[in-house]
């Protein structure tokens, strides 16, 4: 038994009726390269013979009695690979946009939670004969990094595969624990909450010198509001508040979903001419993006909106564990800006100013405080915020943008090339947009997922981001 974080289980509070945790992706392949083309049972025994090296496919939860403490995650006694592993088939002609409609609706669906917490597609009948396989797994079992570790577990260098190591023991089934043994469990957890909650505090005095001599502190929306300092690109709005923008609002259960690639060279181009980082002309391109979406529905604010960026913290002894380790910093989008080359600067600026801030504070902050949350009062938290409309009242930002790292080689899935990695990212009351990119193979893959009221016109959005680089390689040379 492996008891979950408080930031994992957060995961698992924040679900409603519209609201779900699962993370998602879309590997789309090109099947001529595979010895045979893929089937169902073919797809199935390859997951079979690494889930050896997949853990959290075989583990599902146990909860703890009347929600005292965090869940546990066992070996599933009952395990099914056959239930997790299904297949359909696109209608003629097989394009993108079909294949959006279905992942979103894929994804628009909760898991199972008597189950481990994941699911897998092959889907037929793409458009040049191409092949694609969508997955989700429940953002409590794993992060960016861990889900690109999953993903590593299945993916090989060349078409005809390689020979998998061996486990190092066979896999053993747990057979669930009572309601007695769980409890006992949670008391002796519990105990130790007064000794965590002293490291964190002691954690956070250790970080007050390094708060107030930060180059940015001026740069704090609070004290730029106190002592009247311009803060151009950074955050401009009173406290921590962001601009309400037209997907701020509470969410339906129904998605939208948009892809596309960008070459990297043709990212680093532009980052080598402006300077900066290839993140800071992600961050660019969504700003341009944003901003053109917003004017075409008349909600540009005058300020800048704002960002949350998840930062992994993941150690490297900690590279093949599941779980969440991760924080977040907020970065202004400066989508007040006209010209594009400034715009490209005051994002590097932002982000610059994003992590000075957030390096001034420790870096398990947001994990150490979710450590405390009990699952029954987290549960009722999140349900009480939905009726209220709470997050989309006083959110400290508009969306996540989300840059996930990868190997820049060929990979096979199966035995087929892969042709793009696009990813599918969670959604909450008062974001109802988020924009999530996973560098692949020498390009960038962003997959905009949205509500499907609040931001009907999705691939118009994503027309604007593939635009945006043509206007930013004008604009540097």
């Amino acid at each position: 038994m492996q008891q979950l974080s408080g930031l994992d289980a957060a995961f698992l509070a924040m679900e409603t009726h519209a609201v779900f945790g699962h993370i998602g992706s879309v590997c789309v392949l090109d099947p001529t390269t595979a010895p045979a083309p893929p089937t169902l049972e073919s797809i199935t025994r390859l997951i079979e013979s690494r889930l050896h090296l997949i853990p959290p496919f075989r583990r599902r939860l146990v909860q703890v009695p009347l929600g005292l403490d965090q869940p546990y995650w066992i070996e599933d006694p009952d395990f099914d690979i056959e239930y997790h592993v299904r297949e359909l088939a696109l209608p003629a002609p097989g394009d993108d946009r079909q294949l959006a409609e279905q992942a979103a609706r894929l994804h628009a669906r909760p898991l199972d939670r008597t189950r481990p917490l994941w699911e897998l597609y092959l889907i037929h009948g793409l458009a040049d004969g191409r092949m694609a396989v969508y997955s989700k797994v429940h953002h409590a079992a794993i992060d960016g990094v861990s889900g690109g570790e999953l993903l590593t577990a299945i993916l090989d260098i060349t078409p005809q595969g390689r020979a998998v190591e061996e486990p190092l023991s066979a896999w053993r089934p747990e057979r669930e624990p009572g309601s007695l043994s769980m409890l006992a469990r949670s008391a002796r957890s519990l105990a130790e909450h007064p000794l965590r909650a002293a490291r964190m505090t002691y954690g956070l005095a250790r970080s007050v010198p390094a708060l107030a001599t930060s180059t940015a502190r001026p740069r704090l929306p609070v004290i730029d509001k106190l002592i009247g300092r311009d803060a151009d690109v950074m955050l401009a709005s009173a406290g921590l508040r962001a601009p309400v923008l037209p997907f701020n609002k509470a969410i339906s259960p129904h998605r939208r979903w948009a892809f596309a690639s960008l070459p990297v060279d043709d990212l680093k181009a532009v980052k080598n001419a402006a300077g900066g980082t290839v993140n800071d002309v992600v961050m660019a391109l969504s700003t341009g993006a944003l901003r053109r979406w917003l004017i075409d529905h008349d909600a540009l604010p005058e300020g800048p909106c704002v960002a949350a960026v998840p930062v992994s913290i993941r150690q490297e002894t900690e590279k093949k564990g599941g779980g969440n380790k991760v924080s977040t910093m907020l970065a202004a989008l400066p989508t007040q800006v006209v010209d594009p080359l400034e715009r490209l600067h005051a994002c590097t600026a932002a982000m610059r100013a994003a992590k000075d801030q957030h390096g001034a504070l420790p870096a398990t902050l947001m994990t150490d405080v979710a450590q405390f949350a009990m699952p029954a009062l987290a549960g009722q938290a999140a349900r009480l915020a939905a009726r209220t409309k709470l997050l989309q009242r006083v959110s400290p930002f508009n969306l996540f943008v989300s840059n996930v790292p990868g190997p820049n080689l060929a990979l096979y899935y199966a035995g087929c090339r892969l042709i793009g990695y696009y990813p599918l990212s969670a959604l909450a009351d008062g974001q109802g947009l988020n924009i999530t990119v996973c560098s692949l193979s020498g390009q960038m893959h962003f997959g905009l997922i949205a509500d499907r009221e609040l931001v009907p016109d999705l691939d118009v959005m994503m027309g604007y981001l593939v635009e945006e680089l043509d206007v930013l390689t004008k604009a540097v040379s």
